[in-house]
C-alpha cells in the first residue's frame, strides 16, 4: 500500500462475517464485468489508485466471470466467494464510511438558443489542457488536474462565474441549451444527462473534463448560512431554496467554482445506463463512484448502510457493487456515490441519500495476499 493510502487499513474478514451478504443477489453484475474486461483488454487498463490494486489484479476475476452465468442468487454469491477475499476498509480516524447517490437527469433542451432555452452545456474547450507535475506552473495547487494554455503560458482555467458571464460564448462549443441555469448546475453535479430535444430526439451527454477548480458543495454553504437545517439537507431542499430565492441563485451557484464540460454519448440502448468514467454502462443500484486516486475501477465493493432504507423497500442497503465512476466530491477510502438510475424517480431516490456506511472491497485471490 502506498503512503497516499496511509490514512486507512484493510482488515481481512470472511464472507460469513460480512453482514447482509447472504441476502444479496449480485447476479446483475456479470454483464458489467464482461464490459469491464473488454475495456481493459481491448482499449486500455484502468488507472491504478494509491491502494496499489491494478487492472492486472482484476483480470483473473473478470476472465472467470466471462464464462459464468449464475443460476441463482446463491450461485452468484458463491462465484465471488470462490474467486475473492473480502477486506473491510477501516479509517484510522475511527470515522465510518459515507454514501451519497447520483442519477442521470432528463433535461428538455433545444439545439438552438432562444428566449426560453438560454443556458448551454459546453464541450471541452481546445485551450483546456491536462496538467501533471511536468507542466503544472509553480504556484498552482497540485489539486488542479486541468489548466488553460494561452499564449504559451499555463494558468488556472476561468471558473463558473466567469464562464457563466460569457467567457466561452462565440466559440461554437455549445452542445444544447436548457431552460434553467439550476438544471445545468445539477447536471454538472451528476456528470451526465439524457437530453430531450424539441423534435423528440433523445441525446446523451457525459463528463469530458472540468475547469480544474475544487468542488465546493452549495448545500454546505446553505447550512453554514442557516438557510437550510443540516438535518433537512437534500437535493430537493436545495432546489426548493433556489426556487424561493431567484435573486440569490448566481451568488450561491458561483460559490462552487468547479465547472464541467461534456461530450456527446451515443444512445445505442436507451434503457442502458450512461457510460461514465470506467467507460462501461452504469447499472442502477449496482454502480458505485469512488475516489479514483485511491481505488481502481472495476473492483467489487460490498456496501452496508443500515440507515439507508428507501432504496430497498424499507430494508437496510446491503449490496455488492462495482466501482465504475468517480466525482469531485467523492474523496476518501470509504466514500461512495450510488447510481440510482435515470429520470425523475431516480433523482427523487438519489437526492436524500446521505448515510453512514461500511465498505468492504473484494480482492481477487492472487492479489489478496499482498494485504494480509
Amino acid at each position: 500500500m502506498s503512503d497516499h493510502a496511509s490514512d486507512f487499513v484493510l482488515q481481512a474478514i470472511s464472507f460469513d462475517t460480512l453482514e447482509g451478504w447472504k441476502d444479496d443477489d449480485p447476479s446483475g453484475l456479470f454483464e458489467v464485468m464482461r464490459s469491464c474486461r473488454r475495456q481493459i483488454t481491448d482499449v486500455k487498463p484502468y488507472r491504478t489508485g494509491s491502494l496499489g490494486l491494478n487492472s492486472e489484479d482484476l483480470l483473473p476475476l473478470l476472465a472467470a466471470a466471462a464464462d459464468f452465468t449464475p443460476s441463482s442468487p446463491a450461485s452468484a454469491r458463491a462465484f465471488f466467494e470462490t474467486h475473492c477475499r473480502p477486506f473491510l476498509i477501516r479509517r484510522k480516524d475511527g470515522n465510518s464510511g459515507f454514501v451519497t447517490a447520483f442519477y442521470e437527469p432528463d433535461i428538455d433542451v433545444s439545439e438552438r438558443p432562444d428566449e426560453i432555452f438560454r443556458f448551454p452545456f459546453y464541450r471541452r474547450p481546445d485551450d483546456l489542457i491536462d496538467l501533471d507535475d511536468a507542466n503544472r506552473p509553480t504556484g498552482l495547487d497540485k489539486a488542479y488536474a486541468f489548466g488553460r494554455l494561452h499564449g504559451g503560458h499555463v494558468t488556472a482555467y476561468p471558473d463558473r462565474r466567469t464562464i457563466d458571464q460569457g467567457f466561452l460564448e462565440g466559440r461554437g462549443l455549445e452542445i444544447a441549451w436548457a431552460r434553467s441555469k439550476v438544471d445545468v448546475f445539477f447536471v454538472h453535479v451528476q456528470g451526465a444527462a439524457r437530453l430531450r430535444y424539441q423534435d423528440g430526439r433523445i441525446g446523451r451527454i457525459t463528463y469530458a473534463a472540468k475547469a480544474g477548480h475544487a468542488f465546493s458543495a452549495i448545500g454546505k454553504l446553505l447550512i453554514e448560512r442557516g438557510e437550510i437545517d443540516r438535518a433537512e439537507i437534500s437535493m430537493q431542499a436545495i432546489r426548493a431554496w433556489l426556487a424561493r430565492n431567484p435573486e440569490r441563485v448566481d451568488e450561491v451557484l458561483w460559490h462552487n467554482r468547479s465547472y464541467i464540460f461534456f461530450r456527446d454519448a451515443p444512445v445505442a440502448d436507451p434503457q442502458a445506463g450512461p457510460i461514465a468514467a470506467a467507460k462501461v454502462p452504469l447499472l442502477a443500484g449496482r454502480a458505485l463512484a469512488v475516489d479514483r486516486m485511491i481505488h481502481t475501477f472495476g473492483f467489487p465493493f460490498f456496501i452496508r448502510a443500515e440507515s439507508l432504507t428507501h432504496l430497498d423497500q424499507g430494508r437496510p442497503f446491503r449490496r455488492l457493487m462495482l466501482a465504475l465512476d468517480t466525482g469531485s466530491a467523492i474523496v476518501g477510502p470509504a466514500r461512495g456515490d450510488i447510481f440510482t438510475g435515470s429520470g425523475n424517480m431516480a433523482g427523487e431516490s438519489a437526492g436524500t441519500v446521505r448515510n453512514a456506511a461500511d465498505f468492504a472491497i473484494l480482492i481477487p485471490n492472487a492479489a489478496a495476499g499482498r494485504f494480509d
